[in-house]
Order: structure tokens, then sequence, then C-alpha cells
């Protein structure tokens, strides 16, 4: 029996499938048929490559991450049907759920898709097993993480992630309070509690340039000293900065590519984001090499700072047209686990160090 990072990881993706098959969560009603028309229902006249290969292709990791998480975990001595059957079982409650939204389509096709995209993942890491893969896995991350890594390594697969989707500051998520100030606002209108709601004299301004360099820099500097918390000291940590900080900086260029086009890769790498960029590589090359204790409490300090700033920032109006056409346009499908990712993944990490700091005074 293992614990595994692929376990959180399915469930978290088991909840990316969930946002994506209903969004937009609206107008469900009773449409009149049967819950199970789409079981029965004749072969779509019209049909695209691209429909097929969403529907293979998105259940694909949900597979194998199912039979990864088996094959650690050890509950069960059949992964791929155990993957088979839960993938098919998911797929089915989606579309059985999609026929009561009116601007979803119920479809057997997807359904059989989903459940063949799952098959293949599921069959992918069990020759990977076979092949040695997850043993030689299994013998690096001992080699390189801790004993207990397996929440921080899921917090640092899902950071380059979470910078798909497009943020107000480089490098910037959480930024959630305007959102909710917003929402808290909408819901209270036309009741006496509206008027306990802190009111700002002024809108939120631009930050300058300073405090830009600064919140960069931070976003950076944190998911290294994640890192650090689940990495063993020596020169493992030092190689990790330059190539997980190259990870995320590809990841905000592909958001950037995503929402602008390719020639707008790189337009927000200005000069306070490239300071930042250099400043993160060096102060966490330099904090690599301190005692493990300071980490956590680093890492809370950095959240406090980074989230205060992040939180004082506004939209401006190039960033809310980009969110438009991710909340509204092609992007419909994908936003959910990147826009959510966006939003709580520094709040995780927050509870992450939390509980590395009570483990520790729980030894002590």
């Amino acid at each position: 029996m293992h614990k595994t990072a692929a376990t959180p990881l399915a469930l978290m993706y088991a909840a990316l499938i969930v946002y994506a098959s209903l969004y937009p969560f609206a107008d469900w009603r009773d449409q009149g048929m049967e819950t199970w028309f789409f079981l029965l229902a004749p072969l779509p006249r019209y049909w695209t490559g691209f429909d097929v290969a969403i529907n293979l292709a998105g259940y694909v990791p949900f597979g194998g991450l199912l039979a990864l998480s088996a094959l650690r975990s050890g509950r069960t001595t059949r992964p791929l049907l155990h993957a088979f059957l839960v993938a098919c079982i998911l797929s089915l409650c989606m579309e059985t759920m999609q026929s009561f939204l009116p601007v979803r389509v119920a479809s057997r096709e997807d359904w059989l898709l989903n459940t063949a995209g799952a098959w293949l993942g599921a069959f992918a890491t069990l020759a990977l097993e076979r092949l040695g893969a997850i043993d030689r896995w299994s013998h690096l991350r001992r080699r390189w993480f801790i004993s207990s890594a397996r929440g921080g390594l899921v917090l640092l697969a899902t950071w380059p992630l979470a910078l798909l989707f497009p943020p107000a500051v480089p490098f910037g998520v959480g930024q959630v309070f305007e959102r909710i100030e917003a929402e808290v606002a909408e819901q209270l209108a036309d009741t006496p509690f509206l008027d306990w709601l802190p009111v700002r004299d002024i809108e939120l301004q631009p930050l300058l340039p300073s405090a830009e360099m600064l919140c960069v820099l931070l976003g950076l500097l944190i998911p290294c000293l994640l890192g650090f918390c689940v990495i063993r000291p020596g020169l493992r940590r030092l190689l990790f900065v330059p190539l997980y900080v190259g990870l995320g900086t590809l990841s905000a260029a592909l958001s950037a590519t995503l929402s602008w086009g390719p020639e707008h890769a790189w337009a927000w790498l200005d000069l306070p984001a490239q300071v930042a960029l250099v400043l993160a590589l060096l102060l966490a090359a330099v904090l690599s090499w301190a005692p493990n204790r300071v980490f956590p409490a680093l890492l809370l300090l950095s959240l406090g700072v980074y989230l205060s700033i992040l939180n004082q920032a506004p939209a401006n109006p190039y960033f809310a047209q980009t969110l438009q056409s991710w909340e509204q346009g092609r992007f419909v499908r994908f936003n959910g686990l990147a826009q959510w990712l966006g939003w709580l993944w520094p709040y995780a990490v927050l509870g992450y160090a939390l509980s590395l700091i009570w483990q520790r005074d729980a030894k002590n």
C-alpha cells in the first residue's frame, strides 16, 4: 500500500469533468423526454473530427490516473477494469444529467468515446508499468522527495495549469477578492445587509512598477519554496529552481498565445516582470541551501504579502476582454480547470504550509 499523488489528481480531474460537462449549471428543466433517450437515439447527422478527438482524448488522463492510483494504492488487482468502470459510470451520469440542460446535448457517442478514452489511458499506464517506468519513477521519487511529499507534489503539478488562465499580473494566481466582493454585493442587493459591506472611496488603481515587480517576484518564489518543502536537500533543489521557473514561464507564454495569438506570446514580459524573473532565480537559488524548518514559515510570509498586493490590482480592459473570450467563447469547456486553479491554488498552498507547521509542532 502506497500513498500516491495519482489519487488526488484523479479526483481533481473528475471535478473538471463534472464542470466541463454541466457548465453553465443553469436553466435546469425537464425537457419532456426519457432520461435514457440518448442511448437509443439514431446516429448523429453532423459529426466532426474535433468532437471525436476531444471526447476521446479528454478521458485519457483520467483513465491513466485511475489505473495508476489503483496500482500504487493496491486497492484492486484489476486496475484496468477499475478505471474502465469508474470512467464509464461517471460519463454515463454526465450524459444523463445533460438531458436536463437545454444548452447541452446528451449523446451515446460521447459516452462511448469517453469510456474508450479512459480505457486507452488505463492501458497506457499498465504498459508503462510493465516496461518498468513506474518503478523508475518510484525510485526517482524516493531519491528526490521526502516520504510525505504527496500533497506538495499535487500542488507543484497543478501550478503550471493554474497559470494558463490569463492573469491581470504575470504569475498572478489567487486574485479573487474583487470578484467575491462583487458577487456578495449582488447577492445582498435590496437587503439591509448590503450596508454592512465595506465601501471603497476610489476604485482599485493599477499597480506601480515596483509593486508589480514584487508581485511577480513572489509569484515565482512561492512555488520554489513549496518545492523546497518536499525536495531533499542538496543540488536537487538548485536544479529544480531553473527547471520549474522555466516551466512556469512557458505556461505563461502559452496562456498569452491562447488569449491573444502567437505574436503576443511574450507581451506580458515587460521590464518589471523581467527584473522579477532574474531576482526570483537568484533569491530561490540562495534560499535552496536554507534549513528545512524555515521553508513553511517563509512560504506563509510570502503568501501573505503576495495575496495582499495582488488583490489590490484591478483588471484592466484588455484583461476583462480576455476573460470574456475564455469564459464565453472558444475556451468555455477548458476554462473550468485553469480558472479554478488560478483562483484557489495559493490558498491551497496556504493550507498545506499550515499543515506542515502543525505537523512539526505536534512532533515537538
